[in-house]
């Protein structure tokens, strides 16, 4: 009998161990890995990444980001690249502890970024060389004698009601804000080799720097066209008027 005392007292003081670890994680997980971002980020994308707050839900295995903001490379006036208000994630808690996290869904809503250049020199290009360059050479691959970093899969990755800040270069620095399509990509790193996060974060940014470009490039050809169609209408004016004084 008192044997079983004392192990129903070990299991209810093992219970209050991990209730005890589960609530120290809770309080702490959050800065850890906003120290996370703000650390490995610059180097993966090689410009300032600030993250306002984030909260993890450890059982749920859900988590929202707020204020994540991607900085300009050297040289660009504009503040930032991309300003994330708020993204939800929900993650396959069981995949923490394999060697691939699996993460069932990502969701950004109503992103805001800026395209700061012309149609074959800006900001986002810049970014997007940045990471090309680093998967090519391994710069953020772990170092010799690290333990290789978990790969990660992403099933579903959507992002809505973008909105585009375009300061172009040309057209006497056009300025104005356009709508961005939803963008929306799924398997993301599915199968056994996963993705690195250095390639998850080049998948994802490709999609939105092409994505991107098109609406620039419309919006401008789209503005040419006007232009044009007004100086043939400011021309036909002209001559119709010079047409009338000879006729007098």
């Amino acid at each position: 009998m008192k044997i079983k005392k004392i192990l129903l007292a070990g299991g209810v003081g093992l219970v209050l161990l991990v209730v005890i670890a589960l609530i120290v994680v809770a309080l702490f997980l959050d800065g850890i890995v906003k120290t996370g971002v703000e650390t490995v980020g610059p180097k993966i994308v090689q410009v300032p990444v600030t993250l306002e707050s984030i909260h993890i839900g450890i059982l749920s295995g859900s988590a929202k980001v707020k204020g994540l903001v991607l900085g300009n490379p050297a040289g660009y006036k504009t503040p930032n690249a991309v300003s994330v208000g708020l993204a939800e994630v929900s993650v396959d808690v069981a995949s923490a502890l394999s060697d691939k996290i699996v993460i069932h869904s990502i969701r950004v809503d109503a992103p805001e970024i800026t395209f700061e250049g012309g149609l074959s020199d800006n900001n986002l290009f810049k970014i997007r060389d940045n990471l090309s360059a680093g998967a090519a050479t391994g710069t953020n691959a772990p170092a010799a004698g690290a333990k290789p970093a978990k790969k990660i899969e992403v099933d579903d990755f959507l992002i809505t009601n973008a909105v585009i800040h375009l300061n172009f270069t040309g057209l006497g620095g056009l300025k104005m804000n356009l709508p961005l399509p939803t963008i929306h990509l799924t398997d993301l790193g599915k199968g056994d080799a996963g993705l690195t996060p250095a390639d998850l974060t080049k998948r994802i940014f490709e999609a939105i720097t092409t994505s991107t470009l098109k609406e620039v490039k419309d919006a401008v050809a789209n503005l040419g066209k006007e232009a044009g169609k007004a100086a043939t209408g400011a021309v036909k004016n002209v001559t119709s008027g010079l047409g009338g004084l000879f006729k007098k």
